[in-house]
């Protein structure tokens, strides 16, 4: 095929391709966000060569209306406290900012954008559960779904069709339910939680009352 620049002597023309940012997306309730949070962000991101993994607190977690108890506003101050200086980690307010229950079709389509391809991250629990979710065909072309597994966990999302990578993580059995009830009991949580969501919880006066 006859092009321009050949005529002129010039190298034939290369079109750029745009670069893709590739960011994770890691939800859930943060009530608090503990150490094993911040692992799973940090060791996909390392795996899968993301430029960034957003961790989403929920505002409206309908699923667990009446089990959350922090404010979201509270949570979303300890994942920001949590991710502070780590490279590649952000805290975003999407679903507390948002009205309405936390639906995660809802929150992909908003964190969309062109040259963006989005990675949603799940433990294989949340995998298991899928098959409950608001808008799940809606999610199925909005994002890889990243499976993450621990020793003995393997998890398939529902039906055809999904895009899906598997991530193997080390298991760290640290709960929030069990941060919360040594909170509520007067006992330590340094090395559950990073030190300065340690100092935020403290600073909120969150969790003492059992």
């Amino acid at each position: 095929m006859f092009r321009p620049d050949e005529a002129a002597g010039k190298p034939p023309s290369i079109r750029r391709l745009a670069p893709v940012e590739r960011v994770g997306v890691l939800g859930g309730t943060f009530d608090p966000v503990h150490t094993a949070h911040i692992v799973v962000a940090v060791e996909v991101r390392a795996a899968l060569a993301l430029d960034r993994v957003l961790l989403v607190p929920a505002g409206d977690p309908w699923q667990k209306r009446g089990r959350v108890v922090a404010p979201a506003h509270d949570r979303l101050a300890l994942v920001e406290a949590a991710v502070d200086g780590i490279e590649g980690l952000e805290a975003s307010a999407v679903e507390v900012e948002r009205e309405g229950a936390s639906v995660t079709a809802d929150t992909l389509e908003v964190l969309a954008a062109p040259g963006r391809e989005l990675a949603l991250v799940l433990g294989a629990d949340a995998v298991a559960n899928m098959h409950t979710w608001r808008r799940l065909d809606d999610t199925r072309h909005l994002a890889t779904i990243v499976v993450v597994e621990r020793d003995g966990e393997h998890a398939q999302p529902p039906g055809a069709g999904w895009r899906v990578e598997h991530v193997r993580i080390p298991r760290l059995d640290i709960s929030s339910t069990d941060v919360r009830a040594r909170l509520a009991a007067g006992r330590p949580i340094d090395g559950l939680v990073p030190p300065a969501v340690v100092r935020a919880i403290a600073s909120r006066d969150l969790y003492t009352h059992g």
